[in-house]
């Protein structure tokens, strides 16, 4: 009866200690790739993938179908017309110059067409070609790829 309770004293305690010490598996880090519907390639990384949410991937689809001839140097067909143009048209990821300007402002631009809001006559009015969430779409696009990244201002917009 000893030699029982000497191994019951010995074994009990040490299954409870066991059991405790368990290793549970560090969470893996959230990996945004995972979750999104498409991606973009960085302009200034071209190591690094920016991950697209659904609003932003429609827009890079409607940008490439619309804005990437004059917004981008190249294009999925080839050479843009940008280098023909004057003036040259920023680029779209061009943070330095569209971080500043408001979504309202943008999203006119694009709506009304650049003589309509003081920029080149050479853009077109979009709003007759494109929906309202279409032009939203690419807004959000570009917020996304902009180099330096995009920071929503802390202000309301005007109404």
């Amino acid at each position: 009866m000893k030699r029982r309770d000497l191994i019951l004293f010995l074994i009990i305690p040490s299954i409870a200690i066991l059991s405790s010490c368990q290793h549970k598996p560090a969470a893996a880090p959230a990996n945004p790739l995972l979750n999104a519907y498409d991606v973009e390639q960085s302009s200034t990384d071209p190591q690094r993938l920016i991950p697209l949410n659904y609003q932003q991937a429609q827009g890079k689809r409607v940008f490439n179908n619309n804005c990437v001839w004059c917004h981008a140097d190249s294009t999925p067909a080839g050479p843009s017309n940008r280098s023909n143009l004057t003036p040259t048209p920023p680029l779209f990821t061009d943070g330095e110059t569209f971080n500043s300007l408001s979504d309202d402002l943008m999203r006119n631009t694009i709506t009304l067409g650049g003589s309509a809001m003081g920029k080149s006559a050479i853009m077109p009015p979009w709003g007759q070609t494109l929906t309202p969430d279409e032009i939203r779409a690419v807004l959000a696009y570009a917020r996304a790829v902009a180099q330096p990244p995009y920071k929503a201002s802390a202000r309301p917009a005007s109404q």
